[in-house]
């Protein structure tokens, strides 16, 4: 599904990432585990398309998206890659459904006419049911736990079904019982739905859960 072929990457004269090759596939469960430092994040952002490489291209589906343009990019990301990071970044103002319907708001604001806002409210509210939060949606962030809140950025990763997902230490600011509680979502979102995962973590116990456990060191996968 997605392909990273030669991707290197240098910050003055550091490289980061040194000729990465990695494929990820539908309804798989990759972890990048590796000290602080070794490029794991900065790989995550190259696949995501939130930065570009210095070199390598990257292939969804055999399309070749690295030479997109930035508004071609934009439209991709939202449309095909979820986000769920270590800190939820929801908006403080917005209800936990609003939070989780900008990523259709957004596509609805670029011309996707492929659904209606009373779509878009129902798909949100779906979606917080099926992640335990229905009786929450009219919540601000602040009136939820730190779990609760976690769970309202997976909804909005999921809002406009995309292809994979990519998460970035999702439960490092989460205690035991939530990270645990987080991990078995994971799982039970790739066997109910089939969305692919890659995850960076610290956190061994999510790592071992993964279909595959890739370690970065010295700007490489091994």
């Amino acid at each position: 599904m997605l392909t990273a072929k030669g991707i290197s990457k240098s910050y003055g004269s550091l490289q980061v990432l040194k000729e990465i090759n990695i494929t990820f596939n539908s309804a798989e469960i990759v972890s990048i585990v590796g000290a602080s430092g070794a490029g794991k994040s900065t790989l995550l952002h190259i696949l995501s398309t939130l930065d570009r490489a210095d070199a390598g291209d990257i292939f969804f589906n055999d399309q070749k998206i690295s030479d997109f343009s930035d508004k071609e990019l934009a439209a991709f990301r939202n449309k095909q890659i979820g986000f769920i990071f270590q800190f939820h970044n929801l908006l403080p103002e917005f209800t936990a459904l609003e939070n989780v319907c900008l990523p259709a708001w957004i596509a609805l604001s670029q011309g996707d006419k492929e659904k209606t806002e009373a779509e878009i409210n129902k798909i949100a509210t779906e979606l917080l049911t099926v992640l335990g939060l229905g009786e929450r949606k009219n919540h601000l962030p602040s009136e939820l736990s730190g779990g609760e809140q976690q769970r309202v950025a997976v909804a909005r990763a999921l809002m406009n079904s995309p292809a994979i997902i990519f998460a970035d230490e999702p439960s490092g600011n989460l205690d035991s019982k939530n990270a645990e509680e987080l991990h078995q979502l994971f799982l039970k979102l790739r066997e109910q739905f089939g969305y692919a995962f890659v995850i960076i973590t610290h956190n061994e116990q999510l790592a071992n859960l993964a279909d595959r456990k890739l370690l970065m060191q010295d700007g490489k996968l091994c």
